[in-house]
């Protein structure tokens, strides 16, 4: 929660190729007190059922700039599994072919201001991806 001499974050993943959030995904996230200043790692979460990330750690007062890395090569990896594993246990289903993730990590940093929650959706998919700030 944002108070008056701090900004905070959330997050939600929706994976765009199933049109469905993406649950399991960890997310890292560091934050600074200046362009010049050193990157701090604030601690992690991982995204619910819902694709959300309920309990990222606060912003510490004076963050100016903060880093959400999403490390997507893992969720991309067992949904690739249980994508096989279902067209296996279907006849007549083409085999999915492993394809792993494109981009294995997902970095995003933004500037913050006092006062203010951010809110950057990810919209992902194996081969591409957008962030926009929410609301």
């Amino acid at each position: 929660m944002s108070t008056a001499t701090t900004a905070s974050v959330s997050t939600h993943i929706l994976d765009t190729s199933i049109g469905r959030p993406a649950e399991g995904v960890a997310i890292s996230l560091t934050a600074r007190s200046g362009s010049d200043a050193e990157w701090v790692a604030l601690g992690g979460s991982a995204t619910d059922a819902d694709g959300r990330c309920k309990d990222l750690p606060a912003l510490p007062e004076g963050t100016t700039h903060v880093r959400l890395d999403f490390q997507t090569e893992a969720y991309f990896l067992n949904k690739d599994r249980a994508s096989k594993k279902q067209a296996e246990a279907q006849q007549d289903a083409p085999r999915v072919r492993d394809s792993g993730a494109f981009f294995p990590e997902v970095a995003i940093t933004f500037a913050v201001v006092p006062g203010e929650h951010f809110h950057v959706p990810l919209l992902l998919n194996p081969f591409g991806y957008s962030v926009y700030r929410g609301s």
